[in-house]
């Protein structure tokens, strides 16, 4: 864990390496095009390519977008205390999870183009992380900063619930969705 604040710099080296696998499956955080560039340490980097799916009336990156990307960077640095860097990410799955308890977020400037947010763990205890994330265009300037709580979970609350409420298999497009507990 760092003491300062992420860097306000451009990481051209994470910007043009392959991004790293994600240590779980997140269907929304893939239907974004969201790309994990670095986690371990306490410490994590999420970027997108801003698409016009990512854009509000004022043709630059949604609100939605830009807390999201904060969102699960500051998880993924939350998930990745114990993870030495460089370890293949797909390792921490077993780690337990993150849900968010609370989150401020601060919007300085529109984004837009390719966004990289930089998250970091400030404090830890035995049940929750708080930390600190910063999104910066490609330019390197800060467009947000946030802080947020999580609370560390071993599995789902919702579990099987959740499941149920995914609807139908897709070989099963007729089928109604179950929506039992």
């Amino acid at each position: 864990m760092k003491k300062d604040a992420p860097s306000a710099a451009p990481d051209s080296a994470a910007a043009t390496r392959s991004p790293l696998p994600f240590p779980i499956h997140i269907p929304f955080v893939e239907e974004l095009g969201l790309e994990l560039h670095a986690f371990g340490g306490g410490e994590a980097e999420i970027q997108v390519d801003l698409a016009t799916a990512h854009l509000n009336s004022f043709a630059v990156a949604h609100g939605g977008v830009v807390m999201t990307l904060l969102d699960v960077a500051m998880a993924h640095a939350a998930r990745s205390v114990n993870v030495t860097p460089g370890t293949d990410p797909r390792e921490a799955a077993g780690t337990p999870g993150v849900v968010t308890i609370e989150m401020k977020t601060s919007f300085m400037r529109p984004g837009q183009g390719r966004l990289r947010a930089a998250a970091q763990v400030l404090h830890r205890t035995a049940t929750m992380a708080f930390c600190e994330g910063s999104v910066f265009d490609a330019q390197g300037q800060r467009c947000a900063h946030a802080t947020a709580t999580f609370k560390y979970m071993r599995q789902l609350p919702a579990g099987r619930q959740l499941k149920n409420l995914r609807g139908p298999a897709p070989d099963d497009a007729d089928a109604a969705p179950s929506v039992t507990g």
